[in-house]
């Protein structure tokens, strides 16, 4: 189901006039201010660790959610908070997704929802800026400052909504969240990189 859903999005996109392309626009001061919605199709939180000094293994959040107050005239006014379902957790390996969303990783049954929620936003360019906040996985609440660049915005043809895109990356320390005593522990860094991109629609009153 998950593979048509998508093969469906890029079916849409594929479709779409060039000059819907055309027509965005990277000054965010062309966005409409207010509340806008994470789009979940579009919306995606990768991570990665550096696995047996080899090799980069990479996984990702199938689910999330979230919303961003904007202020287009003022960016470092706004804010975001973001909520990730750890059990949509998703590697290439079943018994491994197992393993991370149950009580020796995650565990998503006790804590099945991990947060962000901006504290500062800083401008430092055009299309760039950082987002400080408070990230909290299993009820462990850190401070983590994503990197972040605004790639544009423009009228959805097919929400007839502003939609406006981030990437974002940043690196933390699972041992600051209290991951730690896995089987597989020594052979995997204590750093582990995200990469978050996100699409957020405006929602009109």
């Amino acid at each position: 189901m998950r593979l048509s859903n998508f093969a469906a999005a890029a079916l849409v996109c594929a479709l779409l006039p060039a000059s819907a392309q055309k027509n965005v626009s990277t000054d965010i001061k062309q966005a409409p201010t207010g509340r806008y919605a994470a789009q979940p199709a579009h919306t995606l939180v990768l991570f990665s660790v550096f696995h047996a000094g080899t090799t980069n293994y990479y996984g990702r959040f199938d689910h999330i959610a979230g919303t961003m107050n904007l202020d287009a005239a003022e960016p470092q006014k706004s804010n975001v908070s973001i909520q990730i379902d750890m059990t949509s957790v998703d590697t290439p390996s079943a018994a491994l997704n197992e393993d991370l969303a149950g009580p020796s990783v995650f565990d998503a049954s006790r804590f099945p929802t991990a947060t962000f929620k901006s504290t500062s936003v800083t401008r430092t360019g055009p299309d760039t800026g950082t987002i400080t906040g408070d990230l909290t996985i299993k009820n462990v609440t850190r401070p983590v400052t994503l990197d972040v660049v605004f790639h544009g915005g423009s009228l959805n043809p097919m929400s007839n909504a502003y939609a406006i895109g981030f990437s974002a990356t940043a690196t933390i320390k699972r041992t600051d969240f209290g991951l730690t005593g896995m089987r597989w522990e020594p052979f995997v860094s204590d750093d582990v990189k995200l990469i978050i991109e996100a699409l957020f629609q405006h929602q009109k009153d």
